[in-house]
């Protein structure tokens, strides 16, 4: 079996497999989420970022009952309509363009997910240098047609699928001119259970169907895949996102002072006896820059303070009248360094910030 050419990324049995980070809707509708994302994925090493292009209007209805509307009592998202999650947790058209732009910059190659055709035209304009195909759309023989006829390398889960259904599948992409195809195992579960993931699907479907095959992987862990290409997956697809902040483990505190930040991390530094020191600004969305000053104590607890305020915007917009943060760890005695930080004569107002009411506290995460 010919090696496929994805970019400039050989995949093929023999070689190292093909790593897609599945970024889908774990941005939360953060454009900055998305960059770290791309960030973290990168430095993961993964060799591909994937994101999935629709709107709630291209993929459901805006119908908020029967078969529209979740009432599984195990499901994570009961309660919700389809219409509303969708909405939620798509991506917008507008970013793609920078977000595929960014992950180059980043070394990685970006491509997405169409779930209807005006997706494919759209993401046309981009030149993605393959496209994947959902689970539930294997079937959808316009969509495979279309991907197909784009003349580039189309991977096609087939969770949900019957053999004699991706038997269909393979044969519409062929037919429509591709050859570059890769079927993925898939359990579609969320999460899967690793006892569920029927490995051994892998050599059997590219036995019969004469395809490259990986795994699309929804389980915990990375047992599963490394398990995968074992049994001769070229190409793993993992869903990821970033380590969620619970609100035990941040202390935010906001305070209201007219210095500039240089002289009050100084007038902190000489009252407190800490040592904070200038650092490379916050960088978000490469166009807002935000002040930092880091101080890391003797006993390893880091504090950063940020000055909330830039030329084009506010690091947390609905908090435009403080005028710095200072982050730290909650395990401290925050009580007590508000005490103490309103003995420095700079500092106006100092209060403790419930997290809850800060709705891009992702911001204020290193």
């Amino acid at each position: 079996m010919k090696p496929i050419t994805i970019g400039d990324i050989q995949i093929g049995p023999g070689l190292a497999p093909f790593i897609i980070a599945e970024m889908s809707g774990n941005h939360g509708q953060s454009l900055e989420k998305a960059y770290r994302l791309i960030d973290a994925a990168a430095e993961a090493g993964a060799h591909a970022i994937k994101l999935q292009t629709y709107t709630p209007d291209t993929i459901t209805l805006d119908c908020h009952e029967g078969e529209f509307f979740i009432e599984d009592p195990n499901s994570l998202w009961k309660g919700n309509s389809l219409y509303n999650l969708y909405k939620e947790a798509m991506t917008p058209w507008e970013w793609h363009k920078e977000l595929f732009d960014y992950a180059k910059e980043k070394g990685l190659l970006a491509f997405s997910t169409p779930f209807d055709l005006t997706a494919v035209d759209f993401l046309e304009t981009l030149n993605p240098p393959c496209y994947k195909v959902a689970s539930f759309e294997n079937t959808d023989h316009a969509i495979l047609a279309a991907v197909a006829k784009t003349g580039k390398p189309v991977i096609v889960s087939t969770g949900m699928a019957s053999q004699a259904e991706i038997a269909e599948s393979v044969e519409v992409l062929r037919s429509n001119g591709c050859d570059d195809i890769i079927l993925l195992k898939c359990t579609s579960n969320y999460p899967a259970n690793p006892v569920d993931a029927n490995l051994k699907t892998i050599p059997h479907l590219s036995e019969l169907f004469d395809c490259h095959v990986g795994l699309s992987d929804h389980t915990p862990g990375v047992g599963v895949a490394v398990a995968a290409v074992a049994l001769g997956a070229t190409v793993i697809e993992k869903h990821f996102v970033l380590d969620s902040v619970d609100d035990q483990d941040l202390s935010v505190i906001a305070i209201n002072s007219h210095t500039r930040g240089y002289k009050l991390c100084w007038n902190i530094n000489k009252f407190l006896q800490m040592d904070f020191e200038k650092k490379e600004d916050l960088n978000i969305n490469k166009e807002l820059y935000f002040s930092r000053y880091n101080y890391i104590c003797d006993e390893g607890i880091e504090y950063n303070i940020l000055k909330n305020q830039s030329k084009k915007g506010y690091l947390i917009p609905e908090h435009k009248g403080v005028n710095y943060f200072l982050v730290t760890e909650n395990n401290i005695n925050k009580s007590e360094l508000i005490r103490k930080l309103r003995r420095v004569k700079e500092i106006l107002l100092v209060f403790d910030l419930d997290n809850k009411v800060i709705k891009q506290i992702d911001r204020l995460i290193f």
